[in-house]
């Protein structure tokens, strides 16, 4: 069945077009909602509420982006309010005022780091950091797409990646070198 036959059904309330959705979608976007939440009961509860979401909303879905482009946005907005909510307190900072521009595209790092190393050194970043470089790097979104998912300013986005990675090659230099206290 083809994909855009199955998702006009789904929008019609066909529940087997539904679970087959589902089916095909479930094991990648609990990937998703995982690298954000890393607790696989957590990551479940936040798959099933993107899903029931999705076809809540599914008229909403006009076919500019593909379906798991869509679901994947859902999840993730999903995932980030999750986390927010398990947070007792959140400060605000305006961080507009500080963008450097330096050596923006350059992530290199040396070749002793292995992929484990970065992805704990990510784990590590404070949270505003952390939902930019995985939006960035690991979902591929450009800056506008993660400013409207995180409900930030460009120009915030840009500011919080930099530093992100300044915070993120920091840590891999002490880890390289054994400075970490």
């Amino acid at each position: 069945m083809l994909q855009i036959n199955l998702v006009e059904q789904a929008k019609a309330n066909n529940r087997k077009a539904q679970l087959k959705l589902y089916r095909q979608y479930c094991n990648g976007m609990f990937c998703v909602a995982m690298r954000f939440l890393k607790n696989e009961d957590d990551a479940e509860d936040v798959l099933q509420e993107s899903f029931i979401k999705a076809f809540q909303k599914i008229n909403q879905f006009n076919g500019e982006v593909t379906f798991g482009a869509w679901l994947k946005r859902i999840v993730i907005n999903k995932s980030i309010d999750f986390l927010k909510a398990k947070q007792e307190k959140m400060v605000s900072l305006d961080e507009t005022y500080m963008v450097v521009c330096d050596d923006a595209d350059d992530w290199t790092i040396d070749d002793g780091i292995t992929i484990n190393e970065v992805k704990q050194a990510i784990e590590s970043l404070a949270d505003k950091y952390k939902y930019v470089l995985q939006l960035y790097l690991v979902e591929g979104y450009d800056h506008s797409e993660i400013a409207e998912i995180l409900n930030i300013k460009e120009t915030t986005c840009r500011t919080r990646l930099l530093r992100g990675k300044g915070h993120l090659k920091q840590l891999l230099k002490k880890e390289r070198y054994g400075t970490r206290c």
